[in-house]
């Protein structure tokens, strides 16, 4: 039997991050077998679902708060974002309080469960998200530019300060660094329309324009203060795209304890560093793709909608 299950999201369709694209991709999977509804609230006079699906622990407590007094005997699954596990559950009463009030919980990568309560962790189920694979580009021989990209909106989580400065360092005389978002900050964007000869803002993408550039990008970077499981470095592992990443616990629950393109949380020089050297070493940059090829497996687009729809079966038959 069909039944009836809401996502509640703070970010819908306009926003375009990654909170978005986690509720639109999942109600595309639930579609095929449930009644799937994307929205940004609910309130105790709202239809109630079989089921409710929140997204952010603090953003979407009062959605939650008011779901599970009103509707006690319905299950309530709360997905944890970067800002949730690396820093609301710590500090907010609100996020913490939706912690205890979710029948289960999903984290989008391992180091996630590690920050979580031990009382709270059995009930704490780890889905990695997907992206369907494209097909690899392969450059010309000869190429203007060897471009390495970041993507996401310009906001202090995502450090975008860090990638803009580690142009000043490339010496590379093909090297750019192309940046894709919007400037939600408006001191970070007055800061990325200053001019510099290798780094070039193109404001928001589409996002499948947004992933055709990615593919066609040498590596992506990724800079954040904190993640909780970001898509972007999916979207660049299933394009064949290698990551230089910021080594926090979110990033290395997406791409394991061993690899080899970290850089420290802000130094914009060891960035630097990383990118001229996947250009002047093909070992190197051979072994970057090779690590991150070994992960592709794990964000697959059947595997998770398979552990998402085995986990919304289980809370479903659970409350009949």
């Amino acid at each position: 039997m069909r039944k009836r299950i809401l996502i509640v999201s703070p970010a819908l369709a306009r926003a375009n991050n990654g909170n978005w694209q986690t509720a639109s991709r999942w109600a595309r999977f639930l579609r095929s077998v449930h009644e799937v509804e994307v929205t940004d609230t609910w309130q105790p006079g709202d239809p109630a679902p079989d089921l409710l699906i929140a997204l952010h622990a603090r953003r979407s407590a009062a959605a939650l708060a008011a779901f599970t007094d009103k509707h006690p005997d319905k299950p309530a699954l709360l997905v944890l974002t970067g800002t949730d596990v690396y820093r609301d559950i710590h500090e907010s009463q609100e996020a913490q309080a939706s912690l205890q009030r979710a029948t289960a919980l999903v984290a989008l990568q391992g180091d996630a469960v590690n920050q979580l309560p031990a009382a709270l962790r059995t009930r704490t189920h780890v889905i990695y998200q997907s992206a369907p694979a494209l097909r690899p580009w392969h450059p010309p021989a000869q190429r203007r530019y060897i471009d390495v990209c970041m993507i996401g909106h310009l906001r202090d989580e995502k450090d975008p300060l860090t990638f803009i400065r580690a142009a000043g360092h490339l010496t590379h005389p093909a090297a750019r660094l192309l940046h894709i978002g919007g400037a939600l900050d408006p001191a970070l964007g007055e800061a990325a329309m200053q001019p510099r000869p290798r780094y070039r803002w193109l404001g928001p993408l589409p996002h499948a324009d947004a992933r055709q550039r990615l593919k066609r990008c040498h590596a992506m970077a990724i800079a954040s203060k904190m993640e909780g499981g970001a898509n972007v470095i999916i979207e660049a592992v299933t394009c064949g795209v290698p990551v230089f990443a910021s080594d926090i616990g979110g990033n290395r629950g997406m791409l394991g304890a061993d690899y080899a393109g970290y850089f420290p949380p802000g130094d914009h020089e060891a960035l630097a560093r990383l990118i001229e050297r996947s250009i002047a070493d093909p070992d190197f940059y051979a072994l970057l793709r090779r690590q991150c090829a070994e992960r592709a497996r794990l964000f697959a687009p059947g595997a998770e909608q398979a552990a998402l729809r085995d986990l919304v079966d289980n809370l479903l038959h659970a409350n009949m």
